[in-house]
């Protein structure tokens, strides 16, 4: 593997757009930000409501909660900071399963455990101290708009800890991974009741007060899953029209149910081959030759093609929805472009190239998605490897049109007020930038509580923190193996 410079290295301006060059990596680089300029705009928000500047925080899988699905102190002090960021978009905050089948953990939000009344209570009380947390810091809220991620985990899917997978199709690679057989495959009926549950926690939703829910088909969840479902028979496979009617028919029967809530979603435009560790530790595809299973992919698991995606965002225009937040890949099977890194997690591999590199990709892409499709709103992410040059960086994206709206997922976990400092024209507090040491996804794969462990004072002096360093030094220790 070659040496990778990390960005914290790179003491100036010049050296970062000069490793950008290097890279052939193709970002805008603004050498200065301006507290009142691209990212302090207010936007009107194709499908309804405007935010007050271009922050988004992004959803972030929660592994705090109750084993029955409800917040607790943690799950709130999260969602608090989500308001005092200083960001107008909040989407999701987090991802709510929409059965108890369809936690990706045992301390996952989720619904259907208890009473709807209870989720609508435990739900409202969550956004309302979002709300007042960014009230008091700011003072205004008519210009925050708050959103609601609502999932199924599919393949990935552990409400008891063990894989308890249910998938869209058989996978030649993933399948072995949890354990998924013939058994596991969801039928069309019971994709027809998935729908249901779907319908039913937007009503929980609406009834709480959230302004819009986000339908997620990323990561190699569910709905993702279906889009890639290109061997599948029946009703929820093959064609595009197949492989994205499960959404469609979320989608419409939202729309019916509660034609005053806007539908966003947030997609994975590309995927490649998944990704393992190679002898080097760095990450190596897993399959050679052609590969079928890439939403957004070119067929050969290494390139890329928008053509269905494009295909996929004219329908979901047509059926209502106006907001779109641009990601790529699965955290399980291909991480590093979705969440660019320079550490992995315990269960990870090294990246296998610059991860300056993945960043400009999924910026390429949301480009492209941005200027094709003109109304909608398009949120972008992938951005929080930019540490120091995130600002500069973000502003030029929105200025230039490569997105409408900067969205910041693992940042915010380190450092909730980069917005605000941002927009108020205050120095980044260095010590607070994620670093990506992956200590936040290394942490509840091994049955840990998610957090900054790294920069976070509530995680750092945290007893699980013993825990999390023993694991960590065991994989490093595995990768040491693999490189000697």
């Amino acid at each position: 593997m070659a040496e990778l410079t990390q960005v914290r290295r790179l003491a100036d301006r010049a050296a970062f757009t000069e490793r950008l060059a290097s890279l052939g990596v193709d970002l805008p680089v603004d050498a200065e930000v301006d507290p009142a300029g691209p990212l302090a705009q207010p936007l009107e928000l194709a499908g309804g409501g405007r935010v007050g500047n271009r922050w988004a925080v992004l959803p972030m899988e929660g592994w705090d909660g109750t084993t029955d699905g409800r917040p607790t102190d943690l799950v709130r002090r999260r969602w608090r900071r989500f308001g005092e960021s200083g960001a107008k978009l909040i989407w999701g905050g987090e991802a709510v399963a929409v059965t108890p089948a369809g936690r990706a953990n045992p301390r996952q939000l989720g619904l259907g455990a208890g009473s709807t009344e209870q989720a609508v209570d435990d739900l409202a009380a969550l956004r309302a101290e979002l709300v007042a947390a960014h009230a008091d810091a700011f003072g205004r809220t008519d210009d925050l708009v708050v959103g609601l991620q609502l999932t199924h985990s599919g393949r990935w899917s552990r409400p008891e800890g063990e894989p308890a997978p249910r998938i869209a199709y058989r996978h030649p690679v993933l399948d072995d991974r949890v354990g998924a057989t013939d058994a596991a495959v969801l039928s069309d009926d019971e994709l027809d009741d998935l729908v249901g549950s779907f319908v039913g926690a937007a009503l929980v939703a609406q009834a709480a007060g959230f302004d819009f829910v986000d339908v997620k088909q990323c990561h190699g969840y569910l709905a993702h899953e279906l889009l890639s479902a290109v061997d599948r028979p029946g009703r929820y496979g093959g064609d595009l029209a197949g492989r994205s009617r499960f959404v469609s028919a979320i989608v419409g029967a939202i729309g019916a149910a509660a034609p005053d809530l806007a539908v966003a979603s947030r997609i994975s435009a590309f995927d490649l081959a998944p990704h393992g560790a190679g002898p080097d530790g760095a990450g190596s595809p897993l399959v050679t030759g052609a590969y079928r299973y890439a939403f957004g992919g070119d067929g050969t698991g290494g390139g890329i093609d928008l053509t269905e995606v494009d295909a996929l965002l004219e329908h979901l225009q047509a059926l209502g929805v106006g907001l779109v937040c641009v990601t790529a890949g699965s955290p399980y099977s291909t991480p590093h472009i979705q969440r660019p890194a320079y550490f992995p997690p315990s269960d990870g591999y090294l990246p296998p190239h610059d991860p300056l590199v993945d960043v400009g990709a999924l910026a390429a892409v949301t480009a492209h998605l941005t200027r094709r499709h003109p109304a909608l709103t398009v949120v972008g992410s992938g951005l929080t490897y930019l540490q120091e040059w995130l600002p500069q960086v973000a502003q030029a994206l929105v200025r230039d049109g490569w997105m409408s709206v900067a969205g910041v997922g693992r940042m915010v976990l380190s450092y909730p007020t980069l917005p605000a400092d941002v927009l108020a024209g205050r120095p980044l507090q260095r010590g607070q930038l994620c670093r990506t040491f992956s200590d936040c996804t290394t942490a509840p794969r091994h049955g840990l509580v998610s957090g900054c462990y790294p920069l976070d004072p509530a995680y750092k002096q945290s007893p699980e923190r013993v825990e999390l360093t023993r694991v960590k030094r065991a994989a490093e220790a595995t990768r040491g193996r693999r490189r000697a």
